[in-house]
């Protein structure tokens, strides 16, 4: 995992083509808006957490944040041992992002 700022966040997905941005705060933290195209996998929820990692690529590249950058820094120690290669923490979350942000569908 390695752990990057916002400037370093948007620069690295900017140029990375096998980037997934991943939320993975709870389903009512992302309702108040989340990053484009980020996919929301809770990690409060341990059991759906686990299932929906061992579920995605591990040749990808994982960016991940939450609202502070805590869960999100266990979130990709979490992914790291389902052999995800390389995660990316947000530091500081959603609580300190300045860039856009889109309020989901509900569907």
């Amino acid at each position: 995992m390695k752990n990057v700022n916002q400037t370093e966040w948007k620069s690295l997905i900017e140029n990375d083509g096998n980037a997934v941005i991943i939320d993975v705060r709870t389903p009512n933290e992302w309702m108040e808006g989340v990053q484009e195209n980020a996919l929301l996998i809770n990690v409060m929820d341990p059991a759906k957490f686990e299932q929906a990692a061992n579920k995605l690529d591990k040749t990808k590249n994982y960016y991940v944040y939450c609202r502070s950058g805590q869960r999100s820094q266990r979130a990709c120690n979490l992914l790291e041992a389902t052999g995800i290669a390389n995660t990316y923490n947000l530091l500081g979350g959603m609580l300190e992002w300045q860039g856009k942000t889109i309020v989901p569908d509900i569907d």
